[in-house]
């Protein structure tokens, strides 16, 4: 069952204006920044259509603060942070409990995750689910590499 949306607010980063949309149950998306703030809230109402934008909860409010503390350079791990993972693939949600395990200032790759998954050959789903991942900052698809540490990959 996938969980009805919220709310959603919009918050000022180092990066641009990003947005979030939540649920009773946690955070259900985080948009990345757009051209403008006007896009970026466009975009995220479009994946959150049920959303009305509101006053964001003390526990969303304290996930944007962190979100925005760790886009000013200050290392968090953002594990408080509660995700809506109703309507998330099983296999998305063990990538993205992986890819949170990742420490600030580390890295893997696809291929380490697959087989910390116990599929060395599931490399590319695991990049084709951080392509997907609807909570870039919260769930770290930056810290994760292609082989032998390069740039790009399946999710880039």
């Amino acid at each position: 069952m996938v969980s009805s949306a919220t709310g959603f607010a919009s918050f000022d980063t180092l990066l641009g204006t990003c947005a979030v949309a939540w649920s009773a149950d946690g955070l259900l998306g985080v948009q990345l920044p757009e051209v403008s703030a006007l896009r970026t809230r466009d975009r995220l109402a479009r994946r959150f259509p049920d959303a009305l934008p509101l006053e964001p909860p003390p526990a969303v409010q304290q996930a944007i603060a962190a979100m925005q503390a760790l886009l000013q350079g200050t290392p968090n791990d953002l594990l408080h942070i509660a995700l809506d993972l109703h309507g998330v693939p099983a296999f998305h949600q063990r990538v993205y409990a992986l890819a949170r395990a990742i420490p600030p200032g580390a890295t893997r790759t696809y291929g380490d995750l697959a087989t910390e998954l116990g599929d060395p050959s599931a490399a590319r789903a695991v990049g084709q689910a951080l392509g997907q991942n609807p909570f870039p900052i919260v769930v770290p698809c930056h810290r994760v590499l292609a082989a032998r540490g390069a740039m790009g990959g399946f999710s880039a």
